[in-house]
């Protein structure tokens, strides 16, 4: 037995061809392995190619409403009444500011020194709250005109304001009961404005 006997199958193959040992015979210059070629530009390993990643706006929010939602509107609204009733507060005051007076002349006030200055430190508190009223209404209402086009900062500061009105409604609360409303109403602006939507009405790009 030789191994220049083409019918030895122990033998070197004829004509030059190697094994290939059960894979498929790949073509001259392409890469080999067994495995089949991938396009140019695709990912490999039989994974779809992965979408590109958008940056989120506003720190995870997405880009914002168009219309502003129902959830800040109701922010508004209640910003709207917590205003309104510092207005009524104020107007109370105003009143008895102006009847004061008189009020102090029926009680037979007037005349004794002590009861006199007992009754200014009275005054000086009415005007206090007055003017306090007064200038928290007129900060309601400039947020409130700010809900159209302001931005983040605007429902930042109706939390605080929010936080702010309890406290007045504490004071308030002998006013013909508006103290517990603006409590109320101060918690849900407060509710309202810490809402998703309403951060992504705040957080919106503006053109």
């Amino acid at each position: 037995m030789s191994f220049g006997d083409p019918n030895n199958p122990y033998g070197p193959p004829q004509g030059g061809q190697q094994p290939n040992y059960g894979y498929p015979q790949q073509p001259q210059g392409q890469p080999g392995y067994g495995y089949p070629q991938q396009p140019q530009g695709q990912p490999g390993y039989g994974y779809p190619a992965a979408p590109p990643v958008q940056q989120p706006y506003g720190g995870g929010y997405g880009p914002g409403p168009a219309q502003m939602p129902g959830i800040t509107r109701a922010a508004q609204i209640m910003l709207g009444v917590i205003v309104l009733a510092h207005l009524v507060v104020a107007a109370v005051y105003g009143v008895a500011l102006s009847q004061w007076d008189e009020t102090m002349l029926e009680a037979g006030i007037t005349g004794d020194s002590e009861a006199e200055r007992y009754a200014d430190l009275g005054k000086g508190v009415v005007v206090f709250f007055l003017a306090l009223a007064a200038v928290f209404a007129l900060l309601g209402l400039a947020l409130l005109l700010q809900y159209a086009k302001g931005g983040n900062g605007v429902r930042v500061c109706s939390i605080v304001y929010g936080s702010f009105a309890i406290i007045t409604g504490i004071f308030t609360l002998a006013v013909y009961g508006l103290g517990l409303l603006v409590i109320i109403v101060s918690i849900l602006l407060i509710v309202f404005a810490a809402k998703r939507a309403s951060a992504e009405w705040f957080r919106r790009p503006r053109y």
